[in-house]
């Protein structure tokens, strides 16, 4: 496979939310990344025969265009941190210790609370990482969420959502529609990472920001699948005790 990298006018995230359906689904286009830290985007284009003609027809339908190839003698884009799920695990473990001995100073193990206490940590530490970096998050989490992918500007609230979410399952506020929303948010999140990995594609989850570099995988739709999980069996327990 050939590697090419070109300059384009497209200027943020959304500009690159527009392009991703077509580049995703052109046969000739392996992989591909978009770099917009800098005054020009720069799409770096894994495929056979991606010239800068074939990838300006690409762009073109959505209003862009291709401004030249970048030369060797140009930087080239740091390389990427190797992919890892160790943050992740390592964040579970800390919030399901952190649980166990809250419930063990209680005296007594309550499902519910414990839920509840776990979910309330699981959303202030996930917005945490998010925030660090939002937008680069927004343009991570558009290549993947349902919503996100048709309105850009979901990908700076959710954050917002999640911790709206940690403060509530934490000061049990409204704790029958903190969990409706969590089911919804979850849901639909649920749905983008489905069909991520039943495309195959290999990008960059963005459940801990870009921090870390954590690759779509199960691991993640079994994450969001539990959080469902939660939210249904507290709601469950809300409306029929």
């Amino acid at each position: 496979m050939v590697v090419q990298r070109y300059t384009t006018d497209l200027h943020c995230g959304a500009c690159v939310a527009k392009v991703r359906p077509l580049l995703d689904a052109a046969p000739d286009v392996r992989k591909w990344d978009a770099d917009t830290s800098g005054p020009q985007t720069v799409l770096t284009v894994e495929g056979d025969g991606v010239t800068a003609e074939r990838l300006g027809a690409l762009l073109r339908p959505a209003g862009y265009h291709v401004l030249g190839e970048v030369t060797a003698a140009q930087p080239a884009p740091p390389p990427e941190k190797p992919t890892s799920y160790f943050p992740l695990l390592l964040i579970l473990s800390y919030l399901l210790v952190g649980v166990g001995v809250t419930e063990l100073a209680a005296g007594t193990f309550d499902p519910m609370r414990a839920m509840g206490r776990f979910m309330a940590g699981f959303f202030l530490v996930f917005s945490f990482f998010k925030l660090l970096n939002l937008r680069a998050f927004a343009d991570a989490y558009a290549g993947y969420d349902v919503v996100a992918a048709k309105w850009y500007g979901y990908g700076y609230v959710y954050p917002f959502i999640e911790l709206g979410l940690g403060v509530a399952y934490l000061g049990h506020f409204a704790p029958l529609a903190t969990n409706v929303v969590t089911l919804v948010v979850m849901g639909v999140s649920t749905v983008g990472v489905v069909k991520a990995l039943a495309a195959r594609r290999k990008i960059r989850c963005a459940c801990l920001g870009t921090v870390f570099n954590l690759p779509m995988s199960a691991v993640t739709l079994v994450e969001d699948v539990l959080m469902v999980g939660m939210a249904v069996a507290m709601l469950f327990w809300l409306l029929y005790n």
